[in-house]
């Protein structure tokens, strides 16, 4: 398949999961930026272009020949399908994964706080970006996924008490941006989650799971901002012109 410089990094992504994998090694934005150009992308992250075009080749090769490559297209798959797959695989990935590094960041700041300052606001961002993560998933699960599923199954649209889908879109987007923010600072502060040299085993483990939640918050956001929500908001849009047709 050639790989169009002008194309989205996002719809690139969409087209193939893998990609994020390069996406994420040349320090490229596909989720948060997704509709950038892979240009601009490149250029923005301060990659070669052609490098990039290289190793996307690469990756669609080896993508192509692996067998056990998650290959759902989910700009296809059912709306119902793709909140529930977002719930199953990211959220419960983040609700084990939020705990459990919280633990280690208590625990590396109490034992190397005084040789790192810097830690104390490793912690600082990080519990900011606890909380509104939390926050964020209860949202999605208790008002947005709903509202989406129920207007696919229904093929109604403009019954919710949030009018229409595009108001809790925009409050995610938002805070999609903000943990986007975060976990740009968690890196810069953690020297690309490097543990220093003096670092316990615990100090290594916290900064492994600081870059295990940026991959997954990356794809997460990825699969809501370039697909789920563009997805919803044309749903709902197609749903009021035939409304406003029939009556």
């Amino acid at each position: 398949m050639t790989i169009e410089p002008q194309a989205s990094v996002g719809n690139l992504v969409s087209e193939q999961i893998g990609r994020l994998e390069v996406f994420e090694k040349f320090g490229i934005d596909y989720c948060c930026g997704g509709k950038t150009s892979l240009a601009a992308a490149s250029e923005v992250a301060g990659c070669d272009l052609a490098d990039v075009i290289a190793a996307l080749s690469m990756n669609d090769e080896d993508a192509a020949a692996a067998t056990s490559v998650d290959t759902t297209d989910w700009r296809a798959a059912t709306l119902n399908a793709l909140t529930n797959h977002i719930v199953e695989k990211h959220h419960t990935f983040m609700k084990r994964e939020l705990p459990r590094v919280g633990d280690f960041m208590a625990k590396v700041l109490n034992a190397h706080g005084a040789n790192h300052p810097e830690l104390a606001e490793v912690a600082e961002v990080y519990a900011a970006l606890r909380l509104e993560i939390e926050d964020h998933l209860k949202k999605e699960e208790q008002l947005l996924f709903p509202m989406i599923q129920e207007m696919e199954i229904t093929r109604e649209a403009g019954s919710s008490h949030c009018g229409s889908v595009n108001n809790p879109i925009g409050i995610m987007e938002h805070e999609h941006d903000n943990a986007g923010e975060a976990l740009r600072r968690l890196r810069v502060l953690t020297d690309q989650y490097t543990a220093p040299a003096d670092g316990c085993p615990t100090y290594q483990a916290l900064m492994a799971g600081l870059a295990a939640m940026e991959r997954d918050l990356h794809e997460h956001i990825h699969k809501e901002n370039n697909i789920l929500h563009p997805r919803a908001a044309e749903l709902e849009a197609s749903l009021l012109d035939a409304a406003r047709q029939e009556s």
